[in-house]
């Protein structure tokens, strides 16, 4: 591998991870049939907030799955979210705006789907919203997922002060 290569390389990886805004950590897998298809869970803590992990699923399928039905590259926008305290909670700089901020993000086809969870706080309830969909850039997907956390009557930590 020349220089260039190695190169062009390293900074794909960089800029891959640049774009993630957590990690996650497979914790189940569930086979459910004998195709190999199989749910996936994953932990996700809020990198903005300690003290909140959020457990998502998804669809995953098996490679006889994909060669009967086609479709290789890309999984189902089937996915579901529970998000709950796991700590004490303390709130770092966060998007108050009504469109969020984008806490995870993971691809669930080749190049034009990934799995997003989105969070908003909502001021007015004192909640944090925790929302799991999909983005397809061509036809997009109305499946999604809610989970909520509110912080009325817990002791939160607001880092720069309560908005």
């Amino acid at each position: 591998m020349n220089r260039l290569s190695r190169f062009l390389s390293t900074l794909i990886v960089a800029a891959g991870a640049l774009t993630l805004p957590a990690s996650a950590q497979v914790v189940g897998e569930v086979g459910v049939d004998w195709i190999g298809n199989d749910i996936i869970i994953e932990a996700v803590p809020d990198p903005q907030i300690k003290g909140v992990t959020c457990h998502v699923t998804y669809f995953e399928r098996g490679i006889i799955d994909r060669l009967k039905n086609g479709n290789w590259f890309e999984d189902p926008s089937n996915n579901s979210i529970s998000c709950r305290q796991t700590g004490p909670i303390e709130i770092d700089k966060i998007n108050l705006g009504k469109g969020g901020e984008e806490v995870f993000r993971q691809g669930r086809s080749l190049i034009w789907k990934d799995l997003l969870v989105k969070r908003i706080y909502d001021k007015t309830n004192d909640t944090l919203i925790y929302l799991a969909h999909s983005r397809q850039v061509v036809d997009g997907s109305a499946k999604m997922a809610i989970s909520t956390i509110p912080l009325y009557g817990q002791e939160v930590t607001w880092k720069n002060g309560k908005p």
